[in-house]
């Protein structure tokens, strides 16, 4: 099976267990992984025949643009809409990870990974 990736796409959104979350914001990173079929783009050179990178970013933006409590929202929100807007993904990977999370201690990010497969 191959492979589309857009990998550290970045945002400033306002997620976030605790209402000052909400309030100020933080920089999160999300990486996508679509498992679908190349072949024919491969042999035409031709957009219509793949995933736009452009059109998964747009997706991406819109999800990070609300607010959320968890980043398992985040990323199930993203999945589903992916879902929506493309048929032939046997797979997709999202992982969303939140800079510096307020836990207490140091950690450069927390991050979830989900997968679903159809």
């Amino acid at each position: 099976m191959d492979q589309i990736a857009l990998e550290g796409m970045e945002f400033f959104a306002y997620h976030g267990h605790f209402d000052e979350e909400q309030k100020i914001g933080n920089k999160y990173s999300i990486d996508v992984f679509l498992d679908t079929d190349l072949s024919t783009a491969a042999t035409t050179d031709k957009l219509k025949d793949t995933i736009n990178y452009g059109d998964i970013y747009a997706i991406v933006k819109l999800v990070m643009s609300k607010k959320h409590r968890l980043l398992e929202h985040v990323g199930h929100e993203i999945i589903d809409a992916i879902k929506l807007q493309f048929s032939g993904i046997n797979k997709i990977t999202v992982e969303v990870s939140k800079f510096n999370p307020p836990i207490g201690g140091v950690c450069h990010r927390a991050k979830v990974k989900l997968q679903e497969s159809f």
